[in-house]
């Protein structure tokens, strides 16, 4: 007789357009119908939030928001164990359930919940850390706290990145054995391909042909530090007049950074067309790709650029030098170091060879990358974790 499928619940904050979020659907959408019966819990809002709605599995959780209220957070875990509790007395005969969470929220209250609805198996993946050096020493040790207390309960940690991986270790929240290295997937193809229309991106914005194209894809909030980009995008202006900019996405900061670009003359130069689902042409219509983070756990931004062939501009924090290597696929400078991220841009601007070469070497680099293989490794994990073979 064969096996009874294992029931995994993936548990998310919130569907937005992020790496963490489009990676999740993506898993829910693909791993093996024979060998899994997957759940998707999510809270409210967010661009990708139809598309989790479609899924077979998905729960919505009214109070899982990102926003910290111990009112609200205590409603989540709640509302969280009593789906997940459904879940485990509908699961078959003897299946196990295992309960994977993303992000530091979900991954807090989605684990003590699961602990409470008796689920023998959680893991929990790490996107990058809710605790980071900007922010004041006793937020920091509360968050580090949270996440050791939550740790004796989780069964496996899955890290993008091998920063996260040696962050992790070093506050004490997980050993090496405890977790395993998955690398956050594209869709190389995809991202490779050449779009049918190369110009259509740049006839929608308004963008001649020829001229030199600076795009960052990125959430508009202070981790980001967009409006370091719209800095460094007024000293390249200086050096290139004709020059345009592209910054594609939305958040907290939106009113500051338009601020920001009227007060450089740039507004004629500087593009917001808010969140994009096109960034594959986006990356291609583009010269330079360039992210600003002051901290990261490995930005999917960023292999999707190489994988267009685009030389990356990136600043050198957490995951994102396991991607770029400084001199070969694109640069690598200190976070809030504007001037320095100015110069390598005009640097790639200035010599359009060299930009190319880097382009093709970026696109030669990134095969661990592939969303598929991601896929699969969770499959694996979820495998091992629950005594089965494949």
């Amino acid at each position: 007789m064969a096996a009874q499928p294992i029931s995994v619940v993936h548990i998310i904050t919130k569907m937005e357009l992020g790496g963490a979020q489009r990676n999740t659907l993506y898993t829910v959408r693909h791993l093996d119908p024979q060998l899994f019966r997957v759940y998707l819990l999510t809270g409210p809002g967010g661009e990708l939030l139809e598309e989790a709605r479609a899924c077979p599995g998905w729960r919505l959780i009214p109070d899982l928001l990102r926003e910290v209220s111990p009112r609200r957070d205590l409603a989540a875990m709640l509302q969280i164990r009593r789906e997940l509790r459904r879940i485990v007395a509908d699961a078959p005969g003897a299946a196990p359930v295992i309960v994977h969470t993303h992000s530091s929220k979900a991954g807090i209250l989605g684990r003590w919940a699961a602990w409470l609805a008796g689920v023998p198996i959680i893991i929990h993946s790490v996107h990058g850390f809710g605790f980071h050096g900007y922010q004041r020493p006793l937020v920091r040790m509360l968050y580090q706290v949270l996440e050791r207390l939550s740790a004796r309960i989780t069964s496996r940690f899955i890290v993008v990145s091998e920063a996260n991986l040696k962050t992790g270790e070093a506050a004490g929240i997980f050993s090496r054995h405890d977790a395993c290295l998955i690398r956050s997937g594209i869709d190389i193809e995809a991202f490779a391909r050449a779009p049918s229309d190369p110009q259509a991106v740049r006839r929608e914005l308004g963008i001649r042909p020829g001229v030199p194209l600076v795009t960052m894809v990125a959430c508009f909030k202070p981790q980001k530090a967009p409006l370091d980009f719209v800095e460094s995008c007024a000293e390249v202006h200086r050096r290139y007049p004709e020059a345009c900019f592209l910054l594609a996405g939305d958040g907290e900061l939106r009113a500051r950074i338009e601020a920001r670009v009227a007060e450089c003359g740039l507004e004629k130069h500087f593009f917001m067309p808010g969140w994009r689902r096109d960034v594959a042409e986006l990356l291609h219509a583009s010269q330079v790709a360039v992210l600003s983070s002051y901290w990261e756990g490995l930005p999917q931004v960023v292999p999707q650029a190489c994988a267009a062939g685009v030389p990356v501009v990136a600043t050198r924090v957490d995951g994102t030098p396991e991607v770029v290597r400084d001199g070969v696929n694109g640069f690598l400078v200190a976070p809030g170091a504007i001037d320095m991220l100015a110069r390598k841009i005009i640097h790639l601007l200035e010599r359009p060879e060299q930009a190319r070469a880097m382009g093709r070497a970026g696109q030669n680099m990134i095969a661990d990358f592939d969303i598929n293989a991601m896929v699969r490794s969770q499959e694996r994990l979820y495998c091992e974790l629950a005594g089965r073979r494949e």
